[in-house]
This record gives C-alpha cells, structure tokens and sequence, in this order.
C-alpha cells in the first residue's frame, strides 16, 4: 500500500481530518496527543481475523521451556501494564528473531527470538516492548493517519463529513493489515522501547537487558539490518537511546 505523499499534502489531509472530526486525544503514558479516528475494539475486531489465519497456516512450537519461560515472563509484565483482559501469548516455529503484538492483546514470539534472547531479563525486554506498543495505542494511531491520508484528500475536494465517517467505519482489512502487516515507524518504536523499560522495571527486572537485546541483535547481523520487531531504527541507534534513556531514569 503506498504510504506517503508530498509533505505538504500529507500535512493538509492530517489538518483537514484533525479539525473536520477532532480526533485528537491526548495519551498520558506518551506525554504527546495522537490522532485517534479508530479506537483499539474496532482494530480488535479486523485483527482477530488475521490472529486465526497467522495460528492456522504457521507451524506452532510446543517447546515446553521456552513456552513456559515466555508465559511467565509476560504474566510478571503485564501484571504491572495496567491493562485488563487476558493475554495470549503464542511462540511460532520461526528461524527469525522476531516477536510482534497486534490489537486485542496478542504475542507472537518467534522460536529465532531466543538466538538473541539468552536471559529472562532480556525476554522481558522485548515483552515489555510489544507491551509498550498497547498502551501508547501505536495500532490505532497508525491506523488513523492511514485513514487520514486518504480521506483528508476527499475533505479537501468537498466530500461531507458524514461521507468521511462512513469512509472510516468501512475501512475493511485496514485493521488487520495495520494490526499485523505494517511496521511501526521510529517514533512507535522508541516510544514502545521506553515503556518497556519501565515495565520490565516495575516486574523487577534489570533494565540494561534492553541494551543487551539489541547488542546480541548487532552481533549476530554483523552490521546488517535487523528484522526483529521492525526494520528501523537501526540496532546501533536502539542501543545508544536505551542507555541515555536508562540513565536518565537511574535505573540499573
């Protein structure tokens, strides 16, 4: 799906949808307001669809000790997210290090995960993450500038507000494919690293396993790009913001 247009143009659908449905709200855990068209039920809703397919054609680990390792870590974590609701956490048969949440409270972990993953700590670190990703409504904040982007456009050339809401109910796949398919952008991501830490802190783990993630990341790609949670930013760039963040923080 393209994804961007002109700077400008972008910026004068962003406005025209902003100020035709006030659909900004402000999130606390972020210290920023986003722009919030679709809240997380109705991403909840398209994802679910998306979660079934992704269990029906994967291949699914039965690995005792690490399914064991990944529901205990992730009960300590979400027990101090504040978000109710039960969590599902499932490890795929995967060689890639990677791991993803989509909307309605859902882990994949992949069996590669565990090449950079050597403590408890560190899984911590990457639930902490995905858990960030929920409580920031990174989801439904980029599934509202997709929306934005295309409907703005029809604002500017006099489509009528009720056209434009209708428009938004209607969006079909978008929730799966944004809940699923699409990589968060460098702001998500710092962002979800920064709430990770403090959750993997508050469940009395060690923040420093964040930075070591994404060190173990760095070496085993030997200056190639990672693949893990997203594409960017760089392992390099994670690993430099983590420790500013941590010490900022004065955590250990």
């Amino acid at each position: 799906m393209t994804r961007y247009l002109t700077q400008s143009l972008t910026a004068s659908a962003l406005l025209a949808v902003t100020l035709a449905l006030g659909g900004c709200e402000t999130n606390e855990a972020l210290g920023r307001s986003q722009l919030l068209l679709v809240d997380d039920s109705a991403l909840e809703q398209q994802a679910a669809a998306a979660w079934q397919q992704q269990l029906a054609t994967a291949k699914i680990s039965h690995d005792p000790a690490l399914n064991k390792r990944i529901q205990a870590v992730g009960g300590r974590i979400t027990a101090v997210s504040g978000i109710p609701g039960t969590w599902e956490y499932v490890l795929f048969d995967d060689p890639q290090p990677n791991a993803f949440v989509i909307p309605g409270n859902k882990v994949g972990v992949n069996t590669g995960l565990f090449k950079v993953v050597k403590t408890d700590d560190q899984l911590a670190a990457v639930i902490g993450h995905e858990t960030g990703h929920v409580i920031a409504h990174h989801a439904a904040e980029r599934a509202s500038q997709q929306i934005a982007t295309q409907t703005g456009l029809e604002i500017a050339t006099g489509v009528t507000k009720g056209n434009v809401q209708k428009a938004i109910s209607n969006y079909g796949g978008l929730g799966a494919q944004v809940g699923l398919l699409l990589p968060y952008s460098r702001r998500h991501e710092s962002e979800a690293d920064r709430i990770g830490v403090d959750l993997m802190v508050k469940a009395g783990y060690r923040a420093n396993a964040a930075v070591e993630v994404w060190q173990n990341m760095q070496a085993l790609n030997s200056g190639a790009p990672s693949e893990i949670l997203s594409t960017h930013p760089s392992d390099k760039t994670r690993i430099s913001d983590l420790q500013a963040y941590i010490a900022a923080k004065g955590y250990k």
